[in-house]
């Protein structure tokens, strides 16, 4: 089928993402930053779905591990037909004044600078073939800014402006750019924002039934299986007792 290459592949929309895109036939690249997830992730899919898994572990946040990294993979394996751009977190809760600066550099470090160093790894492979598709992962963050979100909020319309960028870029180069914004979907992505604290993550989703990691994997897959003339430049997904970012009718 081709090769996909997903970032934060540990957990979560990019575990679900290697599982849907190994079980079509890719072969998949899948890196993050815990190494074990990622030995289990690859022994799992090869075993399962019996294609080839490269698997790297780096942080999209460190701009030289990121560029040594891929520049030396086997050639063979940067012919890559798809980039799912998808390491990212949410860190905290706060009003800006009272806002953790770490917080926000994490923020900022990975879902921003992280997206864009390993896109422009990648486009480079893309660009001479004359095609390839970039999914980048948004959230409905980025279009409508939530109380106490400023800074996440800010980092995520970063990602919609850049994805539009890539889209005008890439434009001569037939390199398909497609945003995906989900909604409130159950992963870790609570967990982490409050640091561990369970509780307070199960609370988020509490009163109605979110989106999961596959439902939105799900429709990533359905993106990159469109015709070739055929792009889907930018899809917000929601849970259905959802609105947007700060409307959710809980019950």
């Amino acid at each position: 089928m081709g090769i996909v290459l997903i970032t934060g592949a540990t957990a979560g929309f990019g575990k679900a993402c290697a599982t849907t895109f190994a079980a079509k036939g890719y072969d998949v690249i899948i890196t993050g930053r815990r190494k074990e997830k990622l030995a289990e992730l690859q022994a799992s899919l090869e075993k399962e779905y019996a294609i080839k898994v490269l698997s790297l572990d780096f942080d999209v946040r460190d701009e030289l591990a990121v560029k040594q990294t891929l520049e030396n993979i086997p050639a063979s394996w940067k012919e890559v037909d798809i980039l799912v751009n998808n390491a990212g977190l949410a860190l905290g809760l706060s009003t800006i004044d009272e806002g953790s600066t770490a917080d926000w550099n994490t923020m900022i470090d990975t879902n921003v600078k992280g997206l864009l160093y390993v896109s422009r790894m990648v486009m480079p492979w893309m660009k001479p073939r004359k095609k390839g598709h970039i999914i980048n992962l948004g959230s409905t963050a980025a279009k409508h800014v939530y109380a106490k979100g400023n800074v996440y909020c800010a980092t995520k319309a970063a990602v919609d402006a850049i994805s539009q960028g890539m889209r005008i870029d890439l434009l001569p180069h037939r390199i398909k750019v497609t945003a995906v914004h989900p909604g409130a979907a159950e992963t870790e992505f609570s967990v982490v924002r409050f640091k561990g604290d369970t509780g307070k993550a199960a609370d988020v989703y509490k009163g109605f039934t979110p989106l999961t990691a596959q439902d939105v994997a799900d429709v990533i897959y359905y993106c990159s299986t469109l015709p070739a003339h055929v792009c889907i430049n930018d899809l917000v997904i929601t849970p259905l007792q959802q609105a947007n970012a700060y409307y959710t009718d809980k019950n």
